[in-house]
């Protein structure tokens, strides 16, 4: 999750925005993205699930929740490209809308982990003194807690579901992206164009709006990214575990879930909601490293 981010290497140098050198660096961006084979195929893999799942209520899929006893862990077949699990169930229509399900749950709480961390970074890093104070042991109590363990109590004692799961999360995960946001927020509070600002009166707010957070878009954006595997990942345990959708409605994790009493006898029915987990976590985290080392790139040779 984004807590556990202290480690992960992005790039850190902010660089003042100007049209001509905003241009000259996005192109640079491009090209050293598009050099990089592992990341161009997360993002063309990224972009063909995301086409998929968008489609899926145009597909002319079976109900998701329609179960049919006769036709149950029915093997592949033209009606049933998937099969079906232990009830009838067709599996590429609860997969697909499963994973619609997982995959907007992990970009909302990525949304809200990004916001946050942006948002108390820059707060710290503007600040400083007792706020900046107050905020980094905030993160450091956050970042010491058993996190499955805390996520599963707290979701529990919210009442469970989704939605709860999702605020959960992004009460959790918010500190490795403010960590980075404050660090490069105090970086760039010192370089000459703030400071001039500051010296022309400017005030902090109009500061952060237009001077910190241009500058910080693109380690903010790569962590984003690089969270969206990990938040996924996340989302899925504690579904498996029980504290996500509920029964009978497709998530991947509580697919997983369903299917461990079937594993040895039909083990389709965990691998292939399995596979999919698997194979958009590792198109985010391709995708993600390719456009940090392209972001990197670009600031090595400003």
């Amino acid at each position: 999750m984004a807590g556990r981010l202290a480690a992960t290497r992005i790039p850190w140098g902010a660089v003042p925005l100007s049209g001509g050198r905003s241009r000259r660096g996005s192109s640079r961006v491009v090209r050293g993205f598009l050099r990089d084979p592992a990341a161009v195929v997360g993002a063309v893999a990224l972009a063909a699930v995301g086409l998929v799942l968008a489609a899926t209520p145009w597909l002319g899929l079976r109900d998701p929740l329609e179960t049919n006893v006769p036709e149950r862990l029915a093997p592949f077949s033209w009606a049933h490209p998937l099969g079906t699990d232990t009830i009838g169930r067709d599996m590429l229509s609860r997969v697909l809308y499963g994973g619609r399900s997982s995959v907007a749950l992990t970009l909302a709480v990525t949304l809200m982990v990004t916001v946050l961390g942006l948002i108390m970074g820059i707060v710290a890093g503007m600040r400083g003194g007792i706020v900046d104070s107050a905020v980094m042991r905030v993160i450091e109590v956050i970042q010491t807690l058993p996190f499955v363990i805390v996520a599963m109590v707290a979701v529990k004692f919210l009442g469970g579901g989704p939605q709860k799961l999702v605020f959960v999360l992004a009460a959790l995960g918010w500190t490795g992206q403010a960590r980075v946001v404050r660090a490069a927020t105090l970086s760039l509070r010192e370089r000459d164009f703030v400071r001039a600002s500051r010296a022309l009166g400017c005030s902090r707010l109009r500061l952060a709006a237009r001077h910190i957070v241009p500058n910080l878009l693109s380690p903010v954006v790569v962590l984003a990214t690089l969270d969206v595997g990990r938040t996924l990942l996340a989302l899925s345990t504690l579904s498996f575990l029980g504290f996500g959708a509920r029964p009978p409605h497709p998530e991947w994790g509580s697919m997983l879930a369903d299917a461990r009493a079937s594993f040895y006898s039909t083990p389709r029915l965990l691998i292939i909601p399995g596979m999919a987990i698997v194979i958009v976590a590792l198109a985010a985290n391709l995708f993600g490293e390719g456009l940090r080392d392209a972001f990197e790139a670009r600031t090595a040779g400003t």
